[in-house]
């Protein structure tokens, strides 16, 4: 016979355990959207999504907000989005610290290394001997050139706030800044240029579809160091910043509203298994870029290739 201690001890057991399971598949199917910050770059855009069908398939609701480089740790502080899968040392980390400090976490790192820089096609190189020394630039900046460029080369930039003005006033460079609107323009620019061998010069990085695609080059300016942003006397310029490069071998973080681990547990655990190769980031621009796919359909496919790879960034606790 059992006694009433005993019984009483294993209806609180079973009850606790129902809670439990109780609490897990509200919180996985929590009606509460997950916001995954979209910008403007292809690969950015694709990595998001595959995110987001990786928490669609246990559960959770997933919206795609988008936000400038410049606003989005605003809105991630603030609780009004809550991950960002792609946060580049060169662009972004000067604004992420900035809220590491108050409502936002990083999420460890992607074993890719990013690199944002002034970049060629290597037909270039023939037609500019000495590249990819940035001082070879100016000895041949009318290939550059264009009909309203008034002889100085023409660099063509993305819309991402980049200090590529400084670094042409402190190096001295001969050159014009022609803004593309986004990155398909960039794109567009580039195809035609690659496909009548013409000389560009332009924003690239890396990991990024070309990457898959063309053979080229990345200017070498001198070496990044941080004092290069603040010190005026670093560097060969001694009354101008920024007479340097981007730096080289840059880390790719992730990050996340901190609320995102208390109520989303599977999903802050997901973020922190979630690790991308340069390869694997190429291959997801790759498919909307020179494929054709829609950001979703490029995730879906993406997904399928690697299915194994997301299957072991899924804890076997929040699989359903």
């Amino acid at each position: 016979m059992i006694s009433k201690r005993l019984l009483t001890a294993s209806v609180l057991i079973l009850f606790s355990l129902f809670h439990i399971s109780l609490i897990k598949a509200e919180e996985v199917k929590s009606h509460t959207p997950i916001k995954i910050i979209v910008n403007d770059w292809t690969s950015q855009i694709v990595h998001s999504k595959i995110l987001g069908r990786i928490y669609e398939s246990i559960g959770y609701n997933v919206e795609y907000p988008f936000y400038t480089v410049d606003k989005q740790f605003g809105a991630m502080n603030l609780g009004w989005a809550h991950i960002q899968v792609e946060i580049w040392e060169g662009t972004m980390l000067n604004a992420f610290e900035n809220v590491k400090r108050k409502n936002v976490v990083e999420v460890g790192l992607h074993p890719a290394q990013t690199r944002e820089e002034w970049w060629y096609p290597s037909y270039v190189k023939k037609l500019c001997p000495g590249l990819p020394d940035y001082k070879a630039l100016n000895k041949c900046s009318e290939l550059f050139a264009t009909p309203t460029s008034h002889g100085k080369g023409v660099y063509i930039g993305g819309p991402w706030e980049k200090p590529d003005a400084k670094r042409i006033k402190a190096l001295g460079l001969n050159f014009v800044i022609q803004i593309a609107k986004d990155s398909d323009e960039l794109t567009a620019v580039l195809q035609a240029a690659a496909k009548n061998k013409h000389p560009i010069v332009m924003s690239n990085w890396s990991p990024n579809w070309t990457d898959l695609v063309y053979d080229g080059e990345f200017v070498e300016f001198p070496a990044y160091e941080k004092a290069c942003e603040s010190n005026p006397e670093w560097g060969i310029n001694p009354l101008f910043t920024h007479d340097c490069g981007n730096p080289k071998d840059g880390r790719l973080f992730k990050g996340a509203w901190k609320g995102v681990k208390k109520k989303w547990p599977c999903a802050y655990k997901i973020l922190e298994n979630l690790k991308m190769t340069n390869h694997m980031i190429a291959e997801a621009a790759f498919l909307v870029e020179i494929e054709n796919k829609t950001h979703d359909q490029a995730a879906e496919i993406w997904i399928n290739r690697h299915q194994d790879t997301v299957k072991n960034w899924i804890p076997l606790s929040c699989s359903r």
